[in-house]
């Protein structure tokens, strides 16, 4: 004995209705397709390391010197090898605050889950220039209207800024010239 049609048909209306309501599940939901990507762009003839997000392209950091460290690491080339560290960060999740202090005795600022974490070979942006203060020097290279808004925190000891809220509020260039590796 086989079913009969009524139960083909039952069967046949709530395969309908399950697939038409798991697709309309589906496509009502909201995507998430845009992540931030770091990459080195020219602002002002000058290299920048932004973030790419849904808003549009936040500067992060400026690099304004050439003599900052010896050939080849000029300002662009920083530029660009930060972009990746940040990226590289954002991905594994580590860069929720961007901190300075002291890695193998040297100034850095570096990439971090809490403001108060110290840096890390893992979680290292750049290092600066022997005997820069590196707190100093992260509230300079950041970008100024970003600060001018309250973006870096310094409550107690060494400075941090909070990534997520500073990509969120903080202005966007809509002038940038992407730089090519």
């Amino acid at each position: 004995m086989g079913i009969n049609i009524k139960s083909k048909i039952s069967i046949g209306l709530v395969t309908g209705l399950v697939i038409s309501l798991s697709t309309n599940a589906i496509l009502s939901q909201p995507i998430n397709a845009v992540s931030n990507r770091f990459f080195c762009g020219i602002l002002n003839k000058e290299p920048v390391t932004f973030a790419r997000t849904a808003r549009g392209n936040v500067p992060v950091i400026r690099w304004s010197s050439n003599t900052y460290f010896p050939p080849p690491w000029t300002a662009q080339r920083r530029c660009q090898e930060v972009a990746k560290r940040f990226q590289r960060n954002y991905d594994n999740g580590t860069l929720r605050y961007i901190n300075s202090g002291t890695l193998n005795g040297e100034s850095v600022v570096c990439a971090a889950v809490r403001k108060d974490d110290a840096c890390t070979d893992k979680t290292l942006l750049f290092t600066l220039k022997r005997g820069t203060d590196a707190d100093a020097t992260l509230q300079r290279l950041m970008d100024r209207r970003g600060l001018a808004s309250g973006y870096i925190l310094s409550e107690t000891g060494p400075g941090a800024v909070n990534v997520e809220r500073y990509l969120d509020e903080a202005p966007v260039e809509e002038n940038v010239s992407p730089v090519s590796p």
